[in-house]
């Protein structure tokens, strides 16, 4: 039964992320790859739910990060390819 509903459920958290930031998605997968890392570790202390809730927090703020910075970096570049059209 587990198994014929993981089918919806995937599909549903995949399109979920259809209309998503690219921050957006880098926090929510960074969340995901850190929750399963975390569960993967805490397992080995007895602990998997606590490690992959401290994976997920520390995986949704790399994300979120690394999201800002990409970011951060297209705009920048935006504002340089304008300012060299601008003085053609």
């Amino acid at each position: 039964m587990r198994k014929i509903l993981l089918v919806p459920v995937l599909a549903l958290a995949l399109g979920g992320c259809e209309n998503m930031s690219d921050t957006g998605r880098l926090t929510a997968g960074g969340a995901g790859l850190g929750a399963a890392t975390g569960a993967i570790v805490g397992s080995f202390s007895g602990n998997a739910g606590w490690g992959a809730l401290a994976g997920a927090g520390i995986g949704a703020a790399g994300g979120y990060l690394m999201g800002r910075a990409r970011e951060a970096e297209q705009q920048s570049w935006q504002r340089g390819y304008q300012a060299g059209r601008a003085s053609q």
